[in-house]
């Protein structure tokens, strides 16, 4: 626990996406902020990392995001997802930290432990360091898609009324990040 906050470890491609978490507020039930925390921490921190949040800042703006959700939880009415309140968070956070953003090398992006899952771990780290680099190349717009779609697995008609899209530009954006991806993929790998 880091100020009240269980540490998230650090992100792979595998891990299972938990925005289609069973959204409580839908039934009708009050939600605490554990529930919400505890159910969404990964979401947020990938969407944080999509954002463009490096990785020295990310913990920070989880909970800074946090924090809001945990001033305004009351105020949360359920006549959106909460994925979608969260995202709309994040999102403002994330803003703040782009504007103050630093670089580091990718090399220091993942807390590798020795053992005999150090090979792994390092793939694992190396292909997600990869997959960000290439997505810190597209514009806002198609990596925000592409990352709800590709990584979250939301649906495009859940990502355009997230985002609030026409359903055409987001399948169109969409299809421009897919392109410019794979495009990308073929340049660093031989």
């Amino acid at each position: 626990m880091t100020d009240g906050f269980a540490r998230v470890p650090p992100l792979t491609l595998g891990m299972p996406a938990l925005a289609h978490a069973i959204d409580r507020a839908e039934a009708g039930e009050a939600l605490s902020f554990d529930q919400v925390y505890s159910a969404n921490v990964a979401f947020v921190w990938r969407v944080l990392r999509t954002f463009g949040v490096g990785e020295a800042q990310v913990e920070d703006a989880v909970q800074d995001v946090f924090v809001v959700v945990h001033r305004r939880l009351r105020e949360f009415e359920g006549r959106a997802a909460i994925t979608t309140w969260l995202f709309a968070i994040a999102r403002r956070v994330a803003g703040g930290y782009r504007r103050k953003k630093t670089t580091e090398p990718l090399e220091n992006e993942a807390e590798l432990e020795g053992g005999a899952d150090t090979f792994a771990a390092m793939s694992r780290a190396q292909a997600a360091a990869t997959v960000m680099g290439i997505l810190e190349t597209m514009d806002e717009d198609k990596r925000m898609v592409f990352a709800l779609v590709e990584l979250e697995q939301l649906s495009v008609p859940e990502v355009a009324r997230m985002l609030d899209l026409n359903l055409n530009t987001a399948y169109s954006r969409l299809r421009l990040a897919r392109v410019a991806f794979e495009a990308a993929v073929k340049k660093v790998t031989p």
